[in-house]
Parts: C-alpha cells; structure tokens; sequence
C-alpha cells in the first residue's frame, strides 16, 4: 500500500519547522528505542560527560561520527577540541536510536551554542528516504524543543558505495532532499557536503573512504574544513 506523505507546519519553539509525518502506522525509524550492552555504556558515558557542563558544541550521528575518536582523532584536535565539543556519536546507531538517546538525558541541562547533525545511513539498508527524512526531522524537532537557543548544521547523509548507482546511496539522497527543508536559515541549517568526498565521476575512492562508508583522516580532514566557515558563524567566533 502506498504510503501518503505530507508536510504538517508545527511551531516548534517559536520557529516554524515542517515535519515529515505519515499517513500510516509509526515505523522504527521514528520509534525511540535502546540498545544494549556496549552501546548502553557509551550512552551512559555521555550522559556522565555533559552532567559536568561546559559545552559548547555537539557532533551527533552514528559510527562515521564516532570515527572522530579513531582515524579523526588529528583532526578533532585541531578543530574541535578548544570548542568544549562533546562526541555523541555511536557506531550502528540509527535515527531511532537518536531520537532514544536524546530523550534520556544526552543533552540534559546544557546549553551548547550548536550541534551537527549526521545520521541516516545505517536506516538506508530497511527504511525508505521519506522514512529516514521523518526520523531526521523528528530528531531536530527534540532538540529545538529541549534546547530552543542553541543552532542546529544538519548535515545531508554522506555518499556511500562505489559510485552513484550504489541504491543504499540513492536512499539517502533521496533523504536529504526531503529533510533539507527543513533548514528554516533561523535556527536549522542545512549543508550538503557530499560532493565535496566525491570524484566528478561520483565514484568514491577508498582514500577518502577506506570501506566505502567510513572515513580516513583525510576524510576528516574534508569533513572539518567544509562545515568550518559556516560553524564558526553559528557559535558566534
């Protein structure tokens, strides 16, 4: 059965963002749940790291985010680490997991002055690009609501696979051109940086993605400087 798509206008602390809803039952993309084991004990840490405040800036997102800590770990130190920058980012994490998270206490009682949102791919394999969108929109919708003053860089989900014909790829494409509306130039920001990993061929080389997925130091080294000129703008440097 065809599944209907509409936008619903919600104001959402004092700013007017359009949420990706469906016409049919929830689906786990937007169904908050946890996970177990190790997973429980990174969360739990990051929980035990934004209790002692001084944060200014948050990375969100799954394990590409999580690589901050391994192949990006140069690259943070350079960009990020004088920023009281919080990593909350877990490998295999998808937007419902997100959405879990952020409900039981990652960003309890701060006030960062911005957060980067990047997260979708490990829902491209089950969900549908509106689904993933709706997960995505559901995600910022929290955090406008948990913290109204802080900026939001939502990043479109980043290319994977060989080449433009990769349908996991096509999935998150599709994706960000659903969520990309939800910048409202106020307090979400959308940027596409996609290309900037890319050969003009749209093949990706496993220089900048060892396994087609996940990123080498170089990598994050793109990551970093394309969202710097705009991040420095949203904490106010």
């Amino acid at each position: 059965m065809k599944i209907l798509l509409r936008i619903l206008p919600l104001f959402v602390a004092s700013s007017l963002i359009p949420v990706i809803s469906s016409a049919a039952e929830p689906h786990d993309a937007i169904k908050p749940v946890p996970r177990s084991g190790n997973w429980m004990k990174r969360h739990e840490s990051f929980n035990a790291r934004v209790a002692k405040g001084n944060v200014d800036l948050l990375f969100i997102g799954d394990s590409i985010t999580q690589g901050w800590e391994g192949r990006g770990k140069a690259v943070w130190e350079k960009f990020y680490d004088k920023r009281n920058t919080v990593n909350l980012g877990i490998g295999g994490d998808r937007t419902q997991h997100v959405i879990w998270r952020i409900d039981n206490g990652n960003v309890k009682d701060i006030s960062p002055k911005a957060a980067v949102i990047m997260i979708g791919t490990n829902n491209s394999g089950s969900n549908s690009s509106e689904q993933i969108a709706e997960g995505v929109s559901v995600i910022v919708k929290q955090l406008r609501d948990k913290l109204p003053e802080m900026k939001i860089l939502l990043l479109g989900v980043f290319p994977r696979g060989a080449n433009n014909e990769d349908q996991r790829r096509k999935v998150n494409e599709g994706a960000n051109a659903i969520f990309a509306k939800l910048d409202d130039g106020k307090h979400v920001f959308y940027q596409d940086i996609g290309k900037k990993f890319l050969e003009d061929d749209g093949t990706l080389t496993r220089e900048i993605m060892p396994d087609l997925l996940h990123l080498s130091e170089q990598g994050y080294t793109i990551w970093a400087e394309s969202i710097e000129e705009k991040l420095a703008t949203l904490l106010g440097e």
